[in-house]
């Protein structure tokens, strides 16, 4: 695969909005903004995003076997309920089709405040996906943690 534009140095002054909700301090634990950040990911097929936060959530902790079933994870027993309802809300986002059911199971686990964060994280990194896909950026050199304290001017 061939990258087409290389968009961190040609567009940084149009990535700096959305350096700015990556840089959002969210409610939600770090851990479960990867795994969100890898199912939707996976939906969109964005093999650069897959690569880096299949690297974070190994690095904090996270199972191959949790990761290699998430594709699956409704019919998988090792997500908790406050996982399953995060990631039934990212993935209805992400389709931009949210019925009452999913809501109704996600308030059930999320305050409001930790819902609208879920909400922007799934945007986020929906984002990032439909940034890296096009410009067929090439996956495999990021390392965990790489972004953490990158400064974005």
């Amino acid at each position: 695969m061939k990258p087409r534009i290389n968009i961190m140095e040609q567009g940084k002054g149009a990535l700096k909005v959305l350096y700015g909700l990556g840089a959002y301090k969210s409610s939600i634990e770090k851990k479960l903004i990867d795994l969100i950040d890898y199912r939707v990911s996976q939906i969109n097929g964005c093999a650069v995003c897959l690569d880096m936060h299949s690297k974070d959530l190994r690095a904090e902790g996270e199972t191959e076997q949790r990761l290699y079933l998430l594709d699956a994870w409704r019919d998988s027993p090792f997500y908790s309920d406050r996982e399953r309802a995060a990631l039934s809300w990212a993935e209805a986002v992400t389709k931009c089709d949210v019925p009452d059911e999913v809501y109704d199971e996600v308030k059930k686990q999320f305050s409001e405040k930790e819902i609208i964060d879920l909400t922007i994280a799934t945007i986020t990194i929906n984002s990032w996906n439909r940034i890296n896909v096009p410009f067929r950026n090439v996956p495999g050199d990021y390392q965990p943690g790489q972004y953490a304290n990158a400064s974005w001017d």
